[in-house]
């Protein structure tokens, strides 16, 4: 049997129901909203592994360990400063945290870019041990004061890829055009016949597709995540030909402006296991990247014995003694971070 309500107690139902409901939504905890808001810079694009493997990962562990009161925004793709303009971006508080390459900043940190002569690093799990080694040894203390490095780190080895010519030997340089991360690389590419041609990664692409350049210097990384596989189909593999020091660092005011608690929060999210966590990110998209010009039917070339060829040794030999050298000559304590950053490349792994 069904029970029929009068009018009266159909409202007073209603009514009871209207008043729970509102006794409930008052007594639900309000959802946390974020005391800091930190705009995360860096010119990889949103789809890369590096932004959704590494930066996205650490900007979800500071938000997870502060409880949803460090707040992180990602601006990806240069869109906050161009790639050379990034680390002055962090220091002028354009942007809070920036990841960036240390050497498109030219000769503002020539000691960490120790780590980019040839022979020294033979992936990126070995660079950034050395990098954040010799960073936490305090050799580079100096050249880090405008900002607050979070952590350090490098790419795997960088290569040489071209549209047209497969370089084999020091003399098949001759004539090309061949993007430079930094001056250092520069210097190398110069050595070895080439004409060097400054840009950051992401302006690659273009420059290579209307006939700027003939080719580019970078690892296995770059050429998958800009996509320089689909123009650049000739490579040349020499192992350990150079790499390059990275930094992903904050605005000094900001964090010491943050309360002990989320500087804690901050710390956590620093150092050693943040710089290893970057190189396993690298390391593996070197494979793929190689998988994808393999696949592709690309064509390849490995210098025999690498780095020690004697086509190839005097002139890498060269860049690396002429860069220390030139470090000492200014009053810089080059030799001494060179010879550290060899000591722990024994040790890194």
């Amino acid at each position: 049997m069904f029970k029929f309500l009068t009018k009266t107690a159909l409202a007073q139902t209603a009514l009871a129901g209207i008043v729970a409901l509102g006794l409930q939504t008052a007594t639900a905890p309000a959802a946390q909203a974020a005391d800091v808001t930190l705009r995360f810079a860096h010119f990889w694009p949103a789809v890369a592994g590096t932004h959704k493997r590494l930066f996205q990962v650490w900007a979800d562990s500071v938000e997870k360990d502060s409880g949803g009161r460090i707040k992180v925004e990602i601006y990806p793709s240069a869109t906050l400063a161009k790639p050379p303009a990034q680390y002055d971006a962090v220091k002028n508080h354009i942007a809070d945290v920036t990841a960036t390459v240390l050497g498109y900043t030219a000769n503002r940190f020539p000691l960490a870019q120790v780590v980019e002569v040839p022979g020294l690093v033979k992936n990126a799990a070995q660079g950034s041990c050395i990098l954040q080694g010799v960073y936490d040894d305090g050799l580079l203390a100096d050249e880090f004061k405008d900002t607050h490095p979070l952590f350090l780190f490098t790419h795997g080895p960088g290569h040489i890829h071209t549209n047209k010519k497969l370089i084999k030997t020091p003399e098949d340089f001759k004539g090309l055009r061949i993007r430079r991360p930094t001056t250092l690389v520069g210097s190398m590419l110069e050595k070895l016949g080439a004409q060097p041609v400054g840009m950051p990664a992401p302006a690659s692409y273009q420059s290579m597709q209307r006939g700027v350049i003939d080719g580019v210097s970078l690892p296995w990384e770059g050429q998958l995540v800009f996509r320089l596989n689909e123009l650049a189909t000739k490579h040349t593999e020499a192992g350990g030909l150079y790499t390059l020091a990275f930094v992903v660092t904050m605005n000094k005011d900001v964090y010491e402006g943050l309360p002990a608690d989320l500087k804690a929060v901050i710390d956590k999210n620093s150092g050693k296991a943040w710089s290893a966590t970057a190189a396993t990110v690298f390391d593996d998209l070197d494979v793929k990247g190689r998988a994808d010009a393999v696949k592709a039917g690309h064509e390849f070339y490995e210098v025999e014995g690498g780095i020690e060829n004697p086509a190839w040794k005097p002139i890498l030999d060269a860049t690396t003694k002429e860069y220390i050298a030139g470090l000492d000559g200014k009053g810089m304590p080059g030799s001494k971070v060179y010879a550290r950053a060899q000591e722990l490349a024994q040790t890194c792994k």
